[in-house]
Protein backbone atom coordinates (compact mmCIF):
# COMPACT_ATOMS: atom_id res chain seq x y z
CA UNK A 1 0.00 0.00 0.00
CA UNK A 2 1.12 3.31 -0.58
CA UNK A 3 0.41 6.08 1.66
CA UNK A 4 0.37 9.98 0.58
CA UNK A 5 1.31 11.72 3.88
CA UNK A 6 4.63 12.75 5.59
CA UNK A 7 5.64 13.48 8.93
CA UNK A 8 6.59 16.96 9.69
CA UNK A 9 7.98 18.34 13.01
CA UNK A 10 6.77 21.67 13.70
CA UNK A 11 8.85 23.79 16.34
CA UNK A 12 7.85 27.33 17.56
CA UNK A 13 10.19 30.25 16.56
CA UNK A 14 10.74 32.75 19.22
CA UNK A 15 9.56 35.55 16.72
CA UNK A 16 6.49 33.83 17.35
CA UNK A 17 5.53 31.74 13.86
CA UNK A 18 6.97 27.76 13.45
CA UNK A 19 9.19 26.44 11.01
CA UNK A 20 8.42 22.86 10.17
CA UNK A 21 10.56 19.73 8.53
CA UNK A 22 10.61 16.48 7.22
CA UNK A 23 12.54 13.76 8.83
CA UNK A 24 12.49 11.90 5.44
CA UNK A 25 13.33 14.58 3.02
CA UNK A 26 16.19 16.91 5.18
CA UNK A 27 15.48 19.02 2.18
CA UNK A 28 12.14 19.77 2.94
CA UNK A 29 11.94 22.89 5.20
CA UNK A 30 10.05 25.75 6.03
CA UNK A 31 7.73 28.34 8.12
CA UNK A 32 5.20 30.21 8.21
CA UNK A 33 3.38 33.45 10.88
CA UNK A 34 1.42 30.70 12.49
CA UNK A 35 -0.08 27.45 12.76
CA UNK A 36 -2.30 27.47 9.96
CA UNK A 37 -0.08 29.21 7.83
CA UNK A 38 2.54 26.55 8.32
CA UNK A 39 0.65 23.83 7.81
CA UNK A 40 0.19 25.35 4.35
CA UNK A 41 3.86 26.22 3.34
CA UNK A 42 4.28 22.34 4.52
CA UNK A 43 2.01 21.07 1.96
CA UNK A 44 4.00 22.86 -0.55
CA UNK A 45 7.59 22.45 0.31
CA UNK A 46 6.70 18.25 0.66
CA UNK A 47 5.11 18.66 -3.05
CA UNK A 48 8.25 20.91 -4.11
CA UNK A 49 10.62 18.34 -2.47
CA UNK A 50 9.30 15.50 -3.79
CA UNK A 51 8.65 16.44 -7.34
CA UNK A 52 12.45 17.48 -7.35
CA UNK A 53 13.49 13.95 -6.24
CA UNK A 54 11.07 12.83 -9.33
CA UNK A 55 12.68 15.01 -11.83
CA UNK A 56 16.30 14.27 -10.93
CA UNK A 57 15.47 10.79 -10.97
CA UNK A 58 15.98 10.12 -7.30
CA UNK A 59 14.56 7.74 -4.46
CA UNK A 60 11.78 8.83 -3.28
CA UNK A 61 11.51 7.25 0.10
CA UNK A 62 8.49 5.50 2.18
CA UNK A 63 6.82 7.85 4.79
CA UNK A 64 8.47 6.92 8.31
CA UNK A 65 6.24 6.28 10.97
CA UNK A 66 4.89 9.53 12.82
CA UNK A 67 6.38 9.83 16.09
CA UNK A 68 4.86 11.63 18.96
CA UNK A 69 3.97 15.59 18.38
CA UNK A 70 4.56 15.27 14.68
CA UNK A 71 1.82 15.96 12.04
CA UNK A 72 0.80 14.08 8.75
CA UNK A 73 1.12 16.30 6.18
CA UNK A 74 -0.75 15.01 2.95
CA UNK A 75 0.80 14.94 -0.62
CA UNK A 76 -1.30 17.33 -2.62
CA UNK A 77 -3.94 15.65 -4.59
CA UNK A 78 -2.85 16.36 -8.13
CA UNK A 79 0.92 14.94 -6.98
CA UNK A 80 -0.24 11.69 -5.14
CA UNK A 81 -0.85 9.66 -7.98
CA UNK A 82 1.82 10.34 -10.17
CA UNK A 83 4.24 9.94 -7.20
CA UNK A 84 2.86 6.33 -6.27
CA UNK A 85 3.17 5.72 -10.63
CA UNK A 86 6.85 6.93 -10.16
CA UNK A 87 7.22 4.91 -7.05
CA UNK A 88 6.17 1.58 -8.43
CA UNK A 89 7.61 2.07 -11.76
CA UNK A 90 10.84 2.40 -10.00
CA UNK A 91 10.31 -0.54 -7.29
CA UNK A 92 9.51 -2.62 -10.45
CA UNK A 93 12.97 -1.52 -12.40
CA UNK A 94 10.05 -1.23 -15.52
CA UNK A 95 11.68 0.85 -17.93
CA UNK A 96 9.18 3.43 -19.62
CA UNK A 97 8.90 2.01 -23.01
CA UNK A 98 7.18 -1.11 -21.49
CA UNK A 99 4.65 0.88 -19.42
CA UNK A 100 4.09 2.44 -22.64
CA UNK A 101 3.55 -0.45 -25.09
CA UNK A 102 1.18 -2.10 -22.18
CA UNK A 103 -1.05 1.28 -22.49
CA UNK A 104 -0.49 1.58 -25.86
CA UNK A 105 0.84 4.78 -26.26
CA UNK A 106 4.63 6.78 -26.67
CA UNK A 107 7.16 6.65 -24.43
CA UNK A 108 6.40 10.25 -24.23
CA UNK A 109 3.00 10.16 -23.05
CA UNK A 110 4.38 8.06 -19.83
CA UNK A 111 7.22 10.27 -19.28
CA UNK A 112 4.30 13.19 -19.15
CA UNK A 113 2.87 11.33 -16.74
CA UNK A 114 5.71 11.15 -14.17
CA UNK A 115 6.56 14.80 -15.15
CA UNK A 116 5.07 16.79 -11.59
CA UNK A 117 4.00 19.76 -13.43
CA UNK A 118 2.34 18.25 -16.17
CA UNK A 119 -1.17 18.16 -15.97
CA UNK A 120 -2.12 14.46 -16.73
CA UNK A 121 -5.83 12.85 -16.22
CA UNK A 122 -6.48 10.66 -13.44
CA UNK A 123 -7.83 7.74 -15.64
CA UNK A 124 -4.38 8.15 -17.47
CA UNK A 125 -2.62 7.57 -14.09
CA UNK A 126 -5.28 4.84 -13.40
CA UNK A 127 -4.73 2.56 -16.11
CA UNK A 128 -0.95 2.96 -15.70
CA UNK A 129 -1.17 1.63 -12.12
CA UNK A 130 -3.33 -0.97 -13.27
CA UNK A 131 -0.83 -2.18 -16.03
CA UNK A 132 1.71 -2.28 -12.83
CA UNK A 133 -0.53 -4.82 -11.32
CA UNK A 134 -2.17 -2.01 -8.98
CA UNK A 135 -5.81 -0.95 -7.96
CA UNK A 136 -6.26 2.83 -6.34
CA UNK A 137 -8.55 2.95 -3.88
CA UNK A 138 -9.17 6.95 -1.87
CA UNK A 139 -9.64 7.10 1.32
CA UNK A 140 -10.87 10.23 3.61
CA UNK A 141 -9.69 10.95 7.32
CA UNK A 142 -10.97 13.73 9.79
CA UNK A 143 -8.60 16.85 9.10
CA UNK A 144 -6.06 17.27 11.86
Amino acid sequence: MFTASYPATLLVEATGGFHARFPDLPEALTGGRDLADTLAEAQDCLAEALAGRMIRNETVPAPSKPKRGQRLIPVPLYLAPKLALYVFLRETGMPNTELAGRLNVSETVVRRMLNPKHVTKPERIQAALEALGKCVILAFDDAA
